[in-house]
């Protein structure tokens, strides 16, 4: 091994036995890459809901929809109205289940993991907060996204990014994973939950972010005795 091949590494200690990793160059370059992923993914999802209507009509109405000879019909609107109303719909006429697999290949799947019951909660708080107050709400959404944007993006208390991502990513799959019509793979949501995870695990900031500049006044302020230094490390992953 050369030593630029050793100078491209760090060393991380785990472990109580004091076992070492080594995360490369390529190492940090791959969680660049899932990292800037996950912040894309929730800017583009900015701009079909701008406040301070949120896409919705003039009149602020609701996708609504009912059952008519076991076909679903929905009288849809536009923007965050849509989507909301679609979530309160299927909160009453449609069960959730997850993690699909069809071991024959015919009938039902045999294995699923039924979420039903946070569907209806999911539901509960559309119908009775979210949407009554959809003027205050709406922005509330809109900055959770645009939060997501700047902090994962940018690696700035990246692992705070995560946090907010995997709040956003789980109330999204409680209420649109599975539904027919329009049709929402139950992967896609399952997959921003899982990319949300990965990056509070391993607060990717730290690596060609700016919790790489922030973490040593972080530490400085920690031996000092400030909590907020605390907190700070916290967030950054150290």
């Amino acid at each position: 091994m050369t030593q630029q091949t050793v100078d491209q590494e760090t060393k991380a200690q785990v472990g109580a036995a004091g076992n070492t990793i080594r995360i490369t160059t390529i190492h940090k370059v791959g969680m660049l890459i899932v990292r800037l992923a996950l912040a894309y993914l929730f800017f583009t999802q900015l701009f079909w809901k701008m406040p301070p209507t949120f896409g919705c009509p003039a009149d602020f109405s609701f996708t609504t929809g009912a059952i008519q000879e076991g076909r679903i019909r929905l009288n849809r609107t536009t923007g965050l109205c849509d989507w909301l109303g679609i979530q309160s719909f299927y909160a009453a006429n449609r069960e959730l289940r997850v993690f699909e697999a069809n071991l024959d290949n015919t009938g039902t799947p045999e294995i699923f993991l039924n979420l039903t019951g946070l569907r209806q909660i999911n539901g509960w708080v559309v119908d009775n907060i979210i949407i009554p107050n959809i003027r205050i709400t709406g922005w509330l959404v809109w900055l959770a996204e645009f939060s997501i944007v700047i902090l994962v993006g940018l690696g700035l208390f990246s692992r705070l990014g995560g946090l907010i991502a995997l709040g956003v990513s789980a109330q999204l799959a409680v209420g649109l994973a599975n539904i027919p019509s329009p049709f929402e793979w139950e992967w896609i949501y399952l997959n921003m939950i899982f990319l949300s995870i990965f990056v509070i695990t391993l607060a990717p900031g730290r690596f060609f972010g700016l919790d790489a500049l922030l973490i040593p006044r972080l530490q400085k302020m920690a031996a000092d005795g400030n909590p907020l230094g605390r907190i700070g490390l916290l967030l950054t992953g150290q």
